[in-house]
């Protein structure tokens, strides 16, 4: 099963040539200002891509899924599972999604850090497989431009009691790219404003096992 993870791309979809895989996970920030009308062209971006499952959480740019959330979920249309704090099993691959993370600015799907942001990570299940969150764990791929660590120690606290095989997030745009945790591949696959491709993932279900296949370096140059 081939797996291609994104996230961040901020309404600038066309501009995004997407690997042909199985399944598609954005990771959250298709907006920039985050209504519903802004919604409809990447709705439908997301509608023509062929892979055979589709996954989306919003992020902190996506308002509309925070402020009218029946509407901006039906806006997706058919086929697409969007995950709010809520999973999905696809050919046996457990995976579940969540789009809050640490109060960043008046943007959406803010939580305070410790204990609010800590009951959202307590409901990941523990045979998650794949976790798809749009803020990145503390320490992996969470440095801002000015250097400040984004992530959240409670979501990386999740994440090594969860130990799923795999979790793509973004958020931050320049700390692109993939870590071993213990069990677990940690990836932020942001694409920033589609300057940076895709992250691409093979999974094995015979021994479930996860493999990062093309890993775009962080501050990537399209002109090589």
């Amino acid at each position: 099963m081939r797996i291609v993870a994104v996230a961040d791309t901020h309404t600038f979809e066309e501009d995004l040539q997407v690997p042909n895989g199985d399944v598609f996970i954005h990771a959250g920030d298709l907006l920039r200002a985050g209504t519903l009308e802004e919604l409809i062209l990447p709705a439908r971006w997301l509608q023509s891509l062929p892979h055979r499952h589709k996954i989306v959480v919003a992020g902190n740019h996506d308002r509309c899924f925070e402020r009218n959330a029946e509407r901006a979920q039906a806006m997706l249309g058919d086929g697409i599972h969007y995950l709010q704090d809520s999973g999905v099993v696809i050919e046996g691959l457990r995976i579940w999604g969540s789009p809050w993370q640490p109060e960043f600015n008046d943007w959406a799907f803010n939580l305070p850090r410790g204990e609010a942001l800590a009951r959202k990570w307590a409901l990941i299940p523990d045979d998650t497989d794949v976790l798809v969150t749009h803020g990145p764990p503390a320490g992996f791929g969470d440095r801002a431009y000015d250097d400040r660590g984004l992530g959240c120690q409670d979501l990386l606290d999740a994440v090594r009691r969860v130990r799923p095989l795999l979790h793509v997030y973004g958020h931050v745009h320049p700390g692109g790219g993939c870590w071993r945790d213990g069990d677990s591949w940690l990836s932020n696959v942001t694409v920033w404003e589609c300057d940076r491709p895709a992250s691409i993932f093979d999974y094995d279900p015979a021994t479930r096992v996860v493999t990062p296949v093309f890993i775009p370096p962080a501050e990537y140059d399209a002109t090589r």
